[in-house]
């Protein structure tokens, strides 16, 4: 194989986030793959006729879609925002990729559940956001598959990274700079690491080859079962701060947006499915926190 013969071009929307830098961070491993990267001022999702165009002039076979409105608070005052890029955008996206052939994998979230559950969330489980984000979400979803049948959609959960902003970052600086700091105690959910995520989506890339491709909605986050609590006193307790972190309930912190209060989601289908291993949430805390310390 020559430098120019590519077995397939993957487009990495919203690139600049920190998913889209942890696939960034794995090219050196798909030497037969191109990537091309795209940030939103370099192709804004939402802007459906320069989407129209990129996908005309480059030669597609993959998007993984990346970008999203992701400001949680924010979107209970700017609806239209994160409906145009989180539902519309990414609707008209999955119709570009059916219509050029090219696999779509889309991402989303655990807030298009309520929270009231006590047991992990299935895949086919009850849907019902608590906020704007959670519903703009939920409608990508359902014009996703609407437009394309054969995409792939991933729910995560708490995802941090070494990139970008995440409850990680924010801990590691507040643990440094305060003598004692308030955390939530009653939200239960799964912290995801970027980086696990994004070797995740590559091999379900990779699996497309095969004859057995899989379609639809999977879950897929650390294993184990956590507080914002406890996830801080993880970060404590690698860092060997001093700081105290002191237990409050979601009703003492008070945001704009409702908060699910369990979104733990089960990843049996994921694992089944693509034969996907998942590590343990504070093994990958481990890891990402020592490339940040």
């Amino acid at each position: 194989m020559n430098d120019f013969s590519f077995e397939k071009t993957i487009l990495v929307t919203g690139s600049g986030g920190q998913l889209g830098m942890e696939i960034w961070k794995l090219t050196e491993r798909y030497p037969s793959y191109k990537f091309l990267f795209t940030t939103r001022e370099d192709l804004p999702i939402d802007n459906f006729e320069l989407v129209k165009n990129f996908f005309e002039q480059q030669q597609i076979d993959c998007c993984i879609n990346c970008a999203a409105y992701t400001a949680v608070d924010r979107a209970e005052s700017e609806k239209d925002k994160a409906f145009l890029i989180n539902a519309d955008a990414a609707g008209n996206l999955a119709a570009i990729c059916k219509a050029h052939q090219a696999q779509f994998i889309h991402i989303s979230t655990d807030y298009v559940f309520d929270g009231t559950s006590s047991t992990p969330y299935k895949e086919e489980d009850k849907v019902s956001p608590e906020n704007v984000y959670g519903a703009s979400k939920l409608r990508g979803e359902e014009l996703v598959l609407n437009n394309n049948s054969a995409a792939v959609i991933i729910r995560t959960s708490w995802v941090y990274s070494s990139f970008g902003h995440n409850f990680v970052k924010t801990m590691l600086r507040l643990l440094t700079e305060k003598e004692s700091i308030n955390v939530v105690n009653d939200q239960y959910g799964s912290p995801t690491y970027a980086g696990d995520l994004a070797a995740a989506i590559m091999m379900i890339v990779e699996k497309e080859d095969s004859e057995n491709s899989q379609t639809g909605i999977f879950n897929y986050c650390n294993t184990g079962v956590t507080t914002w609590y406890e996830f801080a006193r993880a970060i404590k307790k690698y860092i060997k701060s001093k700081c105290a972190i002191n237990p409050i309930a979601s009703s003492q912190y008070p945001q704009p947006a409702k908060r699910p209060q369990y979104s733990v989601l089960d990843t049996t289908k994921i694992k089944e499915t693509f034969g996907i291993t998942i590590p343990k949430w504070k093994d990958s805390l481990h890891t990402c926190l020592s490339f940040l310390s």
